[in-house]
């Protein structure tokens, strides 16, 4: 691992909308890399001011955890200003093409797949549930897990909404997160961080209220 190699946070503000509805959102835009190179995960909102964040370094790739609105209109904007591909798990295509109908991903998540910036490997674990092509970035150089909107402080994603599934982030959440080491730090689409530790003992709780 690179010695500067770090997160950095950034929150943008704008809305959310699905199914007709609209909603004010705050999301966490992370920044991970050192001074020379960086990934941007969810380009949320506000392409101006994740490019000021990212600066005069190397933006390697746009990675979309999930392609709900809130989470990716920044994305096409600010590829082009800084040169970077768009990366997207192909099973969000159709929530993707609600918002840029006219601009594809530059290219696919896949589960498994490592992503590397300054020396940090970031293994991409597809996590459907919250949407079909959901993926978190695990980093365990930085005890990092980057989980889009899989998982929150207090419990899963949303799965009240098209394209979205309760049992299956509940399998996501067990098979693929949970079982992550307990020290993670989760570094969460909307909200504050959290563990794994903190989080794997609510299963049980998340399963009988049923979201």
């Amino acid at each position: 691992m690179t010695a500067g190699a770090r997160i950095e946070h950034l929150v943008t503000s704008g809305t959310f909308s699905l199914d007709g509805g609209t909603w004010d959102v705050d999301n966490n835009v992370w920044i991970v890399g050192d001074d020379h190179e960086v990934v941007v995960i969810d380009a949320a909102h506000d392409a101006d001011a994740i490019a000021e964040a990212v600066g005069d370094r190397r933006l390697t790739a746009v990675v979309c955890t999930h392609a709900h609105n809130d989470h990716v209109d920044a994305a096409p904007a600010l590829a082009e200003r800084l040169g970077a591909p768009i990366l997207l798990h192909p099973d969000d295509m159709p929530l993707w093409k609600q918002t840029h109908p006219e601009r594809a991903p530059d290219g696919e998540l896949a589960d498994g797949q490592v992503l590397t910036v300054a020396g940090v490997e970031l293994t991409v674990l597809h996590t459907p549930g919250h949407a079909p092509g959901a993926v978190c970035l695990y980093a365990p150089d930085l005890t990092a897990l980057f989980s889009g909107d899989t998982l929150f402080a207090g419990g899963p994603g949303a799965t009240g909404r098209s394209y979205s599934d309760f049992p299956t982030l509940v399998d996501s959440l067990r098979d693929r997160l949970l079982t992550l080491p307990g020290d993670t730090v989760v570094h969460t689409g909307h909200g504050g961080t959290t563990t794994i530790a903190t989080e794997a003992p609510h299963l049980g709780e998340w399963l009988d209220r049923g979201f």
